[in-house]
């Protein structure tokens, strides 16, 4: 014991309590040296290696173990340190509580000068240690820090010390480490001369300050992916006054970036502005000509409607960075030699970085990922270093993995532990799995998917029962039979949330052999199923529901296609096509119930990929046709899913897992009146089954498209519909199904909600134990947390990944002319719709170094009018597609206007003047 500390407290009650305090050093920590005979066989956990490799240093040519201190850890090991850099790091070192390197703090020392000197004094002391075990050796600790008072302190006392940049420089085996020092300080990369571009962010107590009174507004910074120049701050709380603020200029954003915490100040009502209808990409190459970037500014700032114009502010300081590695492509400095480049991220949203690398020449047309490091007020771009290259621009392979990293997709491989939880194989029903659960497999059961799906979660059945009514079931995947609660199998599901559906590729939420076969409804197979089981009559009214654990044998696993085509067969009667036909027959009752009751019939032009077998490259491109099987199917899920969640919700009033859609705020369908109103049609928005018959009466014989257009417009002014726990929110009404409450069970395979929603339903019938999180209604809220910003990212995902093929298609099929439909009017552009191709893209009517026309932007209409012709959303044009190379970062479907004919911006059909796979020759400096 090194020390006893004996004080006398007094008690709320007014009694004496004593108190002792004993401090004591270990003596049993052992170096960490293996083979250490001074420290015997006190070694616990990790080791330090037994000769650590020669790291080929000029600084220190022996071997050596390194020391960081806790801020090169922190700030530099991640990105320089990594699995195959030839030095070690001693990472099991003798901690400054055993009995030889305890430091006591002295009077008058702060706590960081004595926790500098208990790391001096570990150095030392290993140092000597090391000297006992291998004199011939030499082995050496080398103590690495950032902080100049402590290195210069640690010299003296004859400690090798060194800079992690000059301990990195000495590297003369990895020169390429260099490029992966993180920038110390914001202050130590201003350039002196510098001039100051950003006002300065407030300290975190002025900004807590502030946000207490009033003054200040916290939020979640929002970017825009259209103007670089504008953005959104969300602000948190419960006021629904000033919930979105706007932010226009460089100087208002000041410095923040996507997802970042920020506190905004608002500015006076008449600096307010309304949301920019300019399409602005920041493609200057000059990265300190601040005043150009003043004079777009001033282009946002047209005359407008005072009713358009939103609340405004200015970022006034960061209370969070949520700063993340970024994917993206360098752009090469003209400058020759130059070691400063620019970054540009594949995200739009993020803005371009500075970094400074000796590689550019190698990493010039690769993707890269890039780290911020700061963010100077005289810097007009943030400070950054070079993380990792993942290949060459193009690349499927690399593509897929930059689409997966940027929308913050887990794709790794399933670890040991988790695949340790699943089955043994081979795998059977057994006995005790036929506890708590009825045997329905002579029932005639069948799945209907889509083409090529393995991962199949649900089955139907319909058949007569002896009174005349009809018996319906549902059978879903019993995930949650093999996905125990908290094991790692069941966190890893958690984590992940979702399946993610690419293009050519499927990202598992759960491993192959539950999502592709024991979990899968495949035909001619025993599988465990949790079944929802109806009573109905012919008129598709239920009359009696039931829930119950099950095992079923599909007897066909059959495609939309399939399924349709034993429908409309008169010569087909077997017991599986009555089934199919009594589910359709009933599946069109329910779907014109539940219109009349207003629910929404929207539409997406969604795309479909035909694949050349050997080279994987898409060589055909179509929109998808939906059939009255898909219709079927959706019914049956739909009404699984509103019957499961009225279950739950009486058994577990405070935390049932449910699915809410709020309706949208009225401000969301005002492009959609205005578009409907320009072709002289009206549509109510005030309910949804207004909205859901206006659109069904919006009919225009001479122009049959008009109707899906305005139902893909519909589409785009919904809310986004979210998981939420039962006891933190009274608002359950799904806007869109027009149900008053919903959940999602029926594909427990792909989506994690599922499985919870599936442990509920098990403890409210008696088929399963319950466990104390399933029943804490906070840790669910967190959970649905999760669950709505993975579902989110994966919509994203494969959106991102359909653009990908996309751009490959027309790759291979060069360019094309086709009819079109506007979907928006903006001030510089129009944004169209192809239908032959599910594809929208943007015709801009401004272009570098062309003369700019004659643009004047209706905002009431809205149209845009150029040289004489005006656009209205909906007016039906031809465009020409390509593909873009010319920047290679964003290669982009381009569009270009063919009909109608305007002298100076139409193109003929046939001819380009611009190769567009050529890149474009970047100017020099001198010609600017």
């Amino acid at each position: 014991m090194l020390k006893s500390k004996t004080f006398l407290k007094k008690t709320r009650a007014g009694g004496v309590m004593k108190i002792v305090r004993e401090h004591y050093l270990r003596d049993d920590i052992g170096c960490g040296a293996p083979g250490c005979a001074a420290c015997g066989g006190a070694h616990e956990g990790p080791v330090l290696e037994p000769q650590p490799l020669d790291p080929e240093s000029s600084l220190c040519p022996q071997p050596h173990y390194l020391l960081p201190d806790t801020n090169v850890l922190l700030h530099q090991i991640v990105t320089v340190w990594r699995p195959g850099t030839r030095a070690s790091v001693a990472s099991s070192l003798r901690p400054p509580g055993s009995l030889e390197t305890y430091v006591e703090q002295k009077q008058g020392e702060n706590s960081n000068d004595r926790n500098d000197r208990a790391i001096r004094v570990a150095a030392k002391w290993y140092n000597e240690h090391l000297k006992k075990i291998s004199a011939e050796n030499q082995l050496q600790v080398i103590f690495i820090t950032n902080d100049r008072k402590n290195k210069e302190k640690a010299i003296e006392e004859g400690i090798p010390a060194f800079t992690c940049e000059e301990y990195v420089k000495s590297l003369t085996a990895n020169p390429e480490l260099i490029d992966r020092l993180a920038c110390l300080s914001e202050e130590g990369n201003e350039i002196e001369s510098g001039k100051i571009i950003f006002s300065e962010h407030l300290p975190l107590s002025k900004l807590q300050q502030g946000i207490k009174s009033g003054t200040y507004l916290q939020g979640t910074f929002r970017a825009s992916r259209e103007n670089y120049l504008e953005a959104t701050v969300w602000v948190h709380g419960d006021a629904e006054e000033n919930k979105e603020i706007i932010l226009q200029g460089l100087k208002n954003l000041n410095r923040a970036i996507h997802e970042d915490i920020v506190a905004v100040e608002l500015l006076p009502k008449n600096q307010w502005v309304a949301p920019s209808s300019v399409v602005l990409h920041d493609e200057g190459q000059n990265e300190d000509d601040v005043e150009k970037e003043e004079e777009t500014e001033r282009i946002l700032k047209t005359a407008v409607n005072e009713k358009m114009l939103k609340p405004t502010g200015r970022v006034v300081g960061i209370i969070k960075r949520n700063w993340r590695p970024y994917c993206g492509m360098l752009s090469k400095s003209d400058i020759k030699e130059s070691r400063r480049h620019l970054f540009t991220p594949a995200d739009k949203r993020i803005p371009r970085i500075r970094i400074e690398t000796r590689q550019a020449s190698v990493l010039e047309g690769q993707r890269i990922i890039v780290a911020i490091d700061g963010w100077p007020r005289n810097s007009r771009y943030p400070n950054g270093h070079f993380v990792k290259n993942l290949g060459e621009v193009g690349d499927k392979e690399t593509e897929t993995e930059v689409l997966l990293l940027e929308h913050d997709v887990p794709h790794q491989p399933f670890s040991q532990a988790v695949l340790s939880f699943l089955p043994k194989m081979p795998w059977s029903i057994t006995e005790q799995d036929m506890k708590n659960r009825e045997d329905l497999r002579h029932l005639c059961v069948c799945s209907v998917d889509p083409p090529g799906c393995t991962d199949i979660d649900d089955a139907l059945h319909c058949r007569e029962l002896e009174n005349g009514n009809l018996e319906v079931g549902v059978h879903i995947a019993d995930v949650s039979h093999f996905i125990r609660p908290g094991n790692a199998l069941d966190q890893e599901s958690a984590r992940r949330g979702t399946t993610v559906y690419l293009c050519e590729k499927r990202i598992d939420m759960v491993p192959e052999l539950l999502s592709s076969n024991l979990c899968s409804l495949r035909c001619n197979v025993d599988r465990l199923a949790f079944s929802c089981i109806w009573e109905m009559n012919h008129n598709a009214e239920i009359l009696k529901t039931r829930f119950t654990k099950s095992a079923i044998n599909s007897k066909a696993s059959l495609t939309y296609a399939e399924a349709q085509m034993r429908i409309d067969s008169a010569a087909m009667n077997d017991d599986i096509t009555i089934s199919l036909r009594g589910l359709n027959k009933l599946a069109k009752i329910l779907k014109k119930r539940r219109i009349e009751k207003g629910a929404l019939t929207l539409s997406s032009p969604e795309v479909r990929f035909h694949m050349d077998s050997e080279t994987h490259d898409p060589i055909d491109l179509q929109t998808k046709e939906l059939r009255e099987t898909n219709s079927m199917v959706e019914e049956f899920m739909l009404l699984a899913n509103i019957s499961v969640a009225k279950k739950i919700h009486e058994e577990f009033s405070e935390h049932a897992l449910l699915r809410k859609h709020p309706a949208p705020p009225p401000s969301n369908y005002e492009i959609l009146v205005k578009a409907a109103k320009s072709k002289n049609l009206e549509i109510k928005t005030d309910t949804a089954k207004s909205l859901a018959d206006s659109l069904d009466r919006a009919d225009s014989p001479l122009f049959p498209y008009l109707n899906t257009l305005l139902r893909i417009l519909a589409t785009r002014c919904m809310m986004q519909a979210v998981y939420f726990c039962s006891g933190m929110d009274n608002d359950f009404h799904h806007y869109g199904l027009a149900s008053p409450i919903y959940t999602h069970f029926t594909s427990p395979i792909r989506r994690y909600a599922d499985i919870i929603v599936h442990r509920l339903l098990a403890v409210a019938i008696g088929a399963d134990s319950t466990y104390p999180e399933l029943t804490d209604k906070h840790k669910l809220a967190e959970l649905c947390k999760n669950l709505n910003f993975r579902h989110k990212m994966a919509q994203y995902a494969q959106r991102a990944s359909v653009a990908f093929h996309t751009q490959l298609f027309f790759k291979s099929k060069g360019i094309v002319s086709e009819e079109a439909y506007i979907l928006f009017v903006k001030k510089n552009a129009i944004v169209v719709l192809i239908p032959k191709y599910g594809l929208e893209g943007t015709v801009f009517f401004e272009e570098k170094d062309k003369p700019k026309p004659r643009l004047i932007y209706d905002d009431e209409i809205p149209s845009l009018k150029i040289e004489g012709t005006v656009f209205h959303i909906f007016d039906k044009v031809k465009v020409k597609i390509m593909l873009d190379s010319s920047n290679l970062q964003h290669q982009k479907i381009r569009m270009s206007l063919v009909e109608p004919q305007i002298p100076g911006i139409s193109v003929p059909i046939d001819t380009s003047n611009v190769d567009m796979n050529e890149p474009e020759k970047k100017k020099t400096k001198l010609e600017k």
